[in-house]
This record gives C-alpha cells, sequence and structure tokens, in this order.
C-alpha cells in the first residue's frame, strides 16, 4: 500500500508544496531542482506509492540510497519540495495523485502543480505564465501579478491527474501553466515561474543566476544544432544539384 515515510520530523502550518515531476520542458523538475539546491532544504520524507518505477536513487558523495520521489522541506519557509528522479506514466498517474492527496489534506497542504505548455514557434518575449486554482486555492494567487489563462486548454499527464484529484476531492491547489520549449529544458519558464509565482506565495528570496547559466549554454547547443542541421541541408542540396550534373 502507497504511504508517504517521514524520515525528518518537522513542523510546520499549511506548508505549500511545490510539484516536480517530470513533464515537457521538464519545468516543473527544473524548479523543484533548484529550489531543493539553492535553499538547502533537508530531506523530509521518502514517497512510496504503487505505480512508481521500482528504482533506487542516491546523490554524489553520499553512500545512502532513497526513493526517487521524495520530499524536501525549509521548515522555516513553511515550504515542502516534491523532487522526483523518474516520470510518472499516464496509467500510474491517476493512483500516484491517490496516494498522496491523502497526506496532503492530512497535513493542511496546499499543492502548487507545474505544467508546461508548448510554446508556438515564433513566439517573441518571455514565456507566458497563467495561474489556474481549485476550492481555496485562489487565496494564494491574491495580489499576484499572474493571469488567468487567455485561451481554453487541458492538462494531462500525471500533473493533469493531480489537479483532476483535488477538484474530485475539494482539495486546494494552485495550478501553474507556462510556455515551454519542448524540444529542450527551459530554465527560463523554470525562472519565471520562480519569480512570479514560487517567490511570492511561500514568501522566499531564491538565486536564480545558476538558471541563467543554464539558459545560455542551452541556448548555445540549440544555435549549434540549427547551424549542423543547415551545414547538413546545404550538403544534401549540394549533392542532389551534382548528381543532377550527370543525367
Amino acid at each position: 500500500m502507497g504511504h508517504i515515510d517521514v524520515v525528518s520530523e518537522r513542523s510546520f502550518d499549511h506548508p505549500v508544496l511545490v510539484e516536480g515531476l517530470p513533464g515537457v520542458g521538464l519545468v516543473g523538475k527544473i524548479v523543484a531542482d533548484h529550489l531543493v539546491e539553492t535553499l538547502d532544504m533537508d530531506l523530509y520524507a521518502t514517497v512510496h506509492c504503487d505505480g512508481l518505477p521500482p528504482a533506487a536513487a542516491y546523490a554524489a558523495g553520499d553512500r545512502a540510497v532513497t526513493t526517487p520521489v521524495r520530499l524536501y522541506a525549509d521548515a522555516d519557509a513553511d515550504l515542502l519540495v516534491l523532487q522526483s528522479d523518474v516520470p510518472v506514466s499516464p496509467e500510474a498517474a491517476e493512483e500516484f495523485a491517490g496516494c498522496i492527496e491523502g497526506w496532503f489534506r492530512e497535513e493542511s497542504v496546499t499543492p502548487l502543480y507545474i505544467a508546461g505548455l508548448r510554446r508556438e514557434g515564433g513566439a517573441e518575449g518571455p514565456p507566458a505564465l497563467a495561474a489556474l486554482s481549485v476550492a481555496d486555492g485562489d487565496a494564494l494567487l491574491e495580489g499576484l501579478d499572474v493571469a488567468a489563462p487567455e485561451s481554453a486548454g487541458l492538462v494531462s499527464g500525471p500533473t493533469g491527474a493531480l489537479l483532476a484529484h483535488a477538484l474530485e476531492t475539494d482539495l486546494p491547489a494552485v495550478g501553474l501553466v507556462v510556455e515551454v520549449d519542448p524540444q529542450f529544458p527551459d530554465p527560463v519558464a523554470a525562472r519565471v515561474v520562480l519569480e512570479s509565482a514560487v517567490e511570492p506565495i511561500a514568501g522566499v528570496d531564491v538565486n536564480v543566476a545558476k538558471l541563467d547559466d543554464q539558459a545560455e549554454r542551452i541556448q548555445r547547443a540549440k544555435e549549434q544544432l540549427a547551424s549542423q542541421l543547415q551545414q547538413q541541408e546545404q550538403e544534401n542540396i549540394s549533392q542532389a544539384q551534382r548528381l543532377r550534373m550527370y543525367q
């Protein structure tokens, strides 16, 4: 039976939880990993839910193994982070949502669920961020400069299952939908989520310099890939032209 095993007792008062399951653009995972590292958060609990891949995770410089899905805590900030090293399959998403929802309710946790929206080609400016709410989750969005969605949409996959389960059980929750690059990890979108939503909601100050460095490296990789593809295309065209000369 699925359960959450608390390994380090902490005292919370209606904590906010940031969900970091891998998804399109890896935006949720980037946000979660960055929070855990930057705020030096402590391992709080291990997550044991049916449907999760049977795997053991370990960290650099540490012989101890742990579960691939874990909860980290910053008790002073009343903040929890759900960090995952594995994706949750669509088949297991509903079961996973049911596994953790009961614990959320027992601990008066309000989750922030993060979903990436594939950004249309040619879009300019920073990634757009929209907020959704379930039950009393809307109270966390008061005073934030985060708009409602401009158009209708659907959140699917594990994050969609978590939002659907919150709706079904009347659990207060917030959904954050941000435009992402679907082909690469997107630290720029992660920065938008952190600065526009996580920081003001949780009342934390997060250094995003490392995300800027990651964004620069990914941009260089994109440019290199585009150059290689262009060169390959030119070589193919050149070869086709040479063949025609001898027909």
